[in-house]
């Protein structure tokens, strides 16, 4: 019963209660081993049946009676037991035990980012975790219990020689036999007695064998020898033709050899046909498909999710996405992702692509989410010209704005191209004009593209150059929905990711203090601060930034300290800082300048967000985020009197 289980179980932990069998199984035996010891040596001496008829019918019916021969045959199955079955299998669970125990750690973390990533519940994830600490604990107890079965084939030499010495010294010198009768009497009934011992003993390490060496699949050992052994026709054939060869050797078995190849080449005659009429089946049920399937029930399959980002053009643009009428919308999208990952930080989602004869024919949609985040006409075969806001006159066209600027613009024949060129007008064709529109919009929206897949993508390959520093932070010290909200704050301010080497070592650093998202922003800010100010300014030694009247800065310090959410702003305060910061930076836009606003560290968070919606362009920094070779000269004061 216990071969036959562990032929048919599919996992090793399928019968984890194996070690407990095998341990109860060995003293079992041994048990009945003493127990036979005892009548052999006190009823010997009455014949080779003193015993009981199982071990006298080992004795004459597997050796003959000879006990001679029984000897042979016993050390050959200890042989074979101790040497062979259970030598290996020992090794093989001990090796087992190692490696189960040394991967555990990549397990579990692989369980816990699973985890964090939301690809699993909390209870598949503890269920997994206690499948891997039982695997551990099998194999740990199979390289223990292999030590059983390897006492059990030693202790069976040593009761052999117990008996039959101990059976010479009770027949002569008790029972007044012969040495020669005492020697035939006692040691048939030893070695039969070793042999209903011995054969258990073998089958039950056989048992381990299997249990150990085998490979965890959905099928059980039977399932996998049919489907792998006699998975190739053309080896069973071959194999066919040379056992017949063999058969055809003088002085070999003929018969028994041309029998063995005529059957197997039977069964690969028969696993070829088989195979072709499945070939065929295949065939025919896909050929006649239409007409006999019904239609399926609904299913989880149906339920289609919505993409990332989506393009939908009309019925007129397809030929822009159409590689066989030379469409490059493409090829340009493609570069786009490819400029947006070297420029932001990370991969974005690709770009879903239909047509939609819902559309306007020339029109087309980009979505985000299932939801339209901009939209849009473009004309194959004519070029937008876009006014820059200096042309030298007008052109005969259709009348239109910019879909990614809202500049004014006007679509034109091809002709036209050199003469709006000359007028000042920018020149594009329809396949930039929706390309830039895409790029313009997954830029400005790069917070919302950063979802906990492309967190946990982005993570995984720092962690290929920084296992070590990604590792102490995921899933250690912050959970993966933390890191993601504090790149989101990042993106969601115009700040690119690409130094996630300094993002992840200041987050490592400052979270056993603090796991609030907005006070780990302000520190990688702080951190990535010389970044910063270079997005604003590239060679610059000189910041020229909007400022804050002091007295406006303490009155909101203490609006922020009074609040219970830290955002409070009295209306009348609120109205006058916005119109005050909007023509600040009309200011800076008319001298050519970034609309920067610097504050103090601990009103740049509360500005920011109060900012944002009313004036978009408006960045605000920190005067903690300012590197000390830079000198700053305020061009403008928000200076606010209430």
């Amino acid at each position: 019963m216990v071969l036959l289980v562990s032929m048919n179980t599919n996992r090793a932990l399928d019968f984890a209660i194996f070690p407990t069998v095998l341990l109860i199984t060995t003293l079992l035996r041994l048990s009945l081993n003493v127990a036979s010891t005892r009548i052999v040596l006190l009823e010997g001496h009455t014949g080779p049946d003193a015993a009981g008829k199982v071990i006298e019918s080992f004795g004459h019916f597997l050796v003959g009676g000879n006990y001679a021969v029984g000897i042979v045959v016993f050390a050959i199955l200890v042989i074979i037991n101790f040497v062979v079955i259970t030598k290996g299998a020992g090794r093989i669970a001990e090796v087992g035990a190692r490696f189960t125990l040394d991967a555990m750690p990549g397990k579990q973390m692989a369980i816990d980012a699973d985890l964090n990533a939301g690809l699993i519940g909390e209870d598949v994830a503890r269920k997994r975790r206690a499948e891997i600490a039982q695997e551990a604990d099998f194999y740990g107890a199979m390289d223990g219990a292999s030590k059983f079965v390897r006492g059990d084939a030693v202790a069976g030499i040593i009761i052999v020689l117990i008996n039959i010495v101990g059976g010479l010294i009770v027949g002569v010198l008790q029972h007044d036999l012969d040495i020669a009768t005492a020697a035939r009497y006692y040691t048939l009934l030893t070695i039969g007695d070793g042999l209903v011992a011995q054969i258990p003993a073998l089958v039950i390490s056989t048992a381990a064998g299997l249990v150990v060496s085998r490979v965890a699949s959905d099928e059980n050992i039977g399932q996998q020898l049919i489907g792998q052994l006699f998975k190739q026709p053309q080896v069973i054939m071959l194999t066919a033709a040379i056992i017949g060869a063999m058969g055809l050797i003088p002085g070999m078995p003929h018969f028994a050899f041309l029998l063995l190849a005529g059957a197997m080449g039977g069964i690969a005659y028969y696993l070829s046909q088989a195979e072709d009429r499945s070939q065929k089946t295949e065939v025919n049920s896909t050929a006649s498909a239409p007409a006999l399937i019904e239609a399926p029930e609904a299913s989880w399959e149906d339920v289609a999710q919505v993409d990332v980002l989506g393009l939908e053009v009309g019925y007129r643009l397809i030929s822009l996405v159409d590689k066989a009428q030379d469409g490059d919308l493409l090829r340009r999208i493609k570069g786009i992702r490819k400029k947006f990952a070297q420029d932001i930080g990370f991969l974005p989602p690709a770009v879903h692509i239909r047509d939609n004869l819902e559309l306007r024919p020339n029109g087309y949609r980009i979505t985000l989410k299932g939801v339209d985040v901009g939209s849009g006409e473009a004309y194959p075969n004519m070029l937008l010209a876009i006014n820059p806001g200096n042309v030298t006159g007008e052109l005969a066209g259709t009348q239109t704005r910019d879909p990614a600027f809202g500049l004014p613009a006007v679509w034109i024949e091809s002709a036209l191209r050199d003469k709006a060129q000359v007028m000042g007008y920018t020149v594009v064709d329809p396949s930039t004009v929706v390309a830039t529109h895409l790029s313009h919009l997954i830029s400005t929206r790069a917070a919302e593209l950063l979802g906990r897949q492309e967190v946990q993508q982005l993570l995984d390959h720092i962690g290929k150059s920084l296992p070590k520093l990604v590792e102490d932070l995921v899933p250690k010290t912050l959970p993966l929905g933390t890191v993601q909200k504090v790149l989101h704050n990042l993106l969601d301010e115009g700040m690119h990711i690409r130094d996630m080497r300094t993002i992840v070592e200041t987050l490592a650093e400052n979270a056993p203090r603090t796991q609030d998202t907005y006070q780990l922003t302000a520190l990688v800010r702080v951190a990535l601060g010389p970044a910063i100010v270079q997005q604003f300014y590239q060679t610059a030694q000189e910041l020229q930034v909007i400022g804050m009247d002091k007295e406006l800065e303490n009155i909101l310090a203490q609006a922020m300290q009074s609040s219970q959410n830290g955002i409070g702003i009295e209306p009348g305060l609120a109205d006058t800082v916005l119109r005050e910061t909007r023509a600040a930076a009309k200011v800076q836009e008319q001298m050519g300048l970034p609309a920067v606003m610097l504050v103090p560290a601990q009103l740049r968070d509360l500005l920011a967000r109060f900012l944002k919606r009313a004036i978009p362009d408006i960045r605000v920094i920190s005067h903690d985020e300012v590197p000390d070779f830079k000198t700053i000269r305020v061009t403008a004061i928000v200076g606010g009197r209430t």
